[in-house]
């Protein structure tokens, strides 16, 4: 190759929809103007869970050009953007660094230069989805290697994503230095003000560049002449970049990658192994990288590692309300946000043994008075209110649910508190249980508005009680739901099935729950519920 080819810089490749749905093929530069104006609704090729990867790139970039030409505020002219992104790679002044396709002893956009140019021995990779880091079960949950008709930006986000959020994968597969292990994720948690994708963009990027010294002193990064571009210098894959040399919004590779095209001018990817991590961070360190939108564990002084259930009920009010994760750059309501129009907004792919276990993505609306207990710092009420509910949740699903349940199952028989429950009945009552939390989940945090939007103690207490009386009817159902998988014949159906709701309505007026308190005295003034017809 004579020359870099495909450059963002000058190359309309990036895809985009505007406010109308008109495609539109966009530079790099061209989009930042875009994406300032809050013009861009979408992205084609983008796949959901490259949808995090590509926003956070895209602000790192901002902020670096920004920061680097002495800046604060987003340029709204391509030229200028164009001058400021080339700015950041000096020693190479033809923009193969933003290039997909450059000399391969040179550097290429997120592929680091290979010394000697020569790529013996390296995998050839045909499809972006195949580069992608999206691994599936057994390749049952999204068929790998199919994507055939591409484009420019197919690659570029296969190439993202897979150098900024990938983990360890096998011998000699490396992962990046923003997640707490090597097998862990890179999960994101940020508040989305009203309008599109831009909008987000210029909230986070004023954001970041508002937090540069904080991510300096909290984690010991470079505050000038810091390594930003990760993928500039040659690398052989045996040295690793020290942490503290680089730039507080680094922007990192993890694997040894390059693009090419073949004579037909078809792109295809070539990998290799490496025997260290690009960048080497310390046992102690664990994702600990003033990453914009990762929460950090306080308790465990860790980043947090989304679990396979994803951004579930309680996940999420320990984030938003409580006080186990410091809250990302991202995340924290800032003076000039807007009242109204906000929401919380979670991402993340679950990464597991050698496979993919779910893309995790959750948008909750964030009321005016929300954002004003977040503003303030003063999150005691909701967080009380909050937390109260995951404990009725839990309360309901293990004290009157579950035994319900195995009477149920084990014919109506009553449990000998020293016997354990047999594994294939915990199994089947798990399940339900599950069902249950599945509902609650789904109505979790409008309901939880209700309330804390409420302007006397008076309508707080009503809309408590509102909702537990629909977890009790929630739960019930379940119960009732389960009664296919009980037994279905004669004298032990109708056994089965009364002494499960006896249990169940027993535990719901039960004095023993002080998380239903409030609940089982409203229904002490209630006629009990009647027994299932056998």
């Amino acid at each position: 190759m004579d020359g870099p080819r495909l450059n963002l810089l000058d190359e309309p490749l990036i895809r985009i929809r505007d406010a109308e749905g008109t495609l539109q093929r966009l530079s790099l530069p061209a989009l930042f103007v875009q994406l300032g104006r809050d013009a861009v609704s979408d992205y084609p090729a983008l796949r959901p869970h490259q949808r995090h990867p590509w926003h956070a790139l895209l602000v790192q970039l901002a902020a670096l050009a920004l920061h680097e030409a002495g800046e604060t505020a987003p340029w709204d002219n391509a030229a200028d953007w164009r001058t400021a992104l080339l700015a950041l790679t000096p020693d190479h002044p033809d923009g193969c660094a933003f290039s997909l396709l450059a000399p391969h002893d040179q550097p290429a956009f997120l592929q680091a230069p290979v010394p000697g140019g020569r790529l013996d021995g390296w995998k050839a990779i045909t499809t972006p989805d195949a580069l992608d880091m999206l691994v599936t079960s057994k390749n049952h949950d999204l068929k790998r290697a199919r994507m055939r008709r591409v484009a420019a930006d197919d690659w570029l986000f296969a190439l993202v994503s897979l150098q900024t959020q990938e983990g360890v994968l096998g011998n000699g597969k490396r992962g990046i230095s923003r997640m707490n292990s090597g097998y862990g994720n890179r999960p994101a948690v940020s508040v989305s003000p009203p309008g599109a994708g831009g909008a987000r963009w210029r909230r986070d990027l004023t954001a970041v560049l508002d937090a540069r010294s904080g991510i300096v002193n909290d984690f010991g990064l470079c505050e000038a002449d810091g390594i930003s571009l990760l993928w500039v210098a040659p690398w052989d894959g045996t040295t690793s970049l020290r942490f503290t040399d680089l730039d507080p919004f680094y922007i990192e590779i993890c694997r040894r990658v390059r693009l090419a095209s073949d004579v037909g001018n078809c792109i295809q990817a070539y990998d290799s192994t490496s025997t260290v991590n690009r960048v080497g961070v310390g046992e102690g360190q664990k994702g600990k990288t003033g990453d914009p939108w990762v929460p950090i564990n306080l308790e465990e002084d860790k980043a947090l590692n989304l679990p396979a259930g994803g951004f579930d009920y309680s996940l999420c009010v320990d984030i938003l309300w409580g006080g186990k994760y410091r809250r990302t750059i991202s995340q924290t309501i800032r003076h000039d946000d807007p009242s109204s129009g906000n929401s919380f907004l979670a991402q993340g792919l679950v990464r597991g043994n050698g496979k993919t276990e779910g893309y995790h993505e959750r948008r909750i609306p964030l009321s005016k008075k929300a954002v004003g207990w977040l503003r303030s710092g003063q999150s005691d009420v909701p967080a009380r209110i909050a937390e109260a509910r995951v404990k009725a949740i839990a309360t309901m699903r293990s004290k009157v649910l579950w035994p319900a349940l195995v009477r149920l199952l084990d014919s109506g028989k009553t449990p000998n508190p020293n016997e354990k429950t047999p594994e294939s009945l915990k199994n089947r009552a798990s399940r339900f249980c599950e069902r249950f939390e599945h509902i609650e989940d789904a109505r979790f945090f409008d309901a939880l508005n209700v309330e804390v939007e409420a302007d006397t103690a008076a309508d707080q207490s009503a809309a408590r009680l509102n909702w537990m009386i629909g977890l009790a009817k929630n739960a019930e159902t379940v119960l009732r739901d389960a009664f296919s998988e009980g037994p279905q014949c004669g004298e032990r159906r109708y056994r089965a099935q009364s002494s499960a709701l006896a249990a169940f309505e027993s535990g719901l007026r039960s004095d023993k729950h002080a998380e239903l308190l409030l609940l089982a005295q409203h229904l002490r003034t209630q006629p009990a519920a009647k027994e299932a017809a056998p």
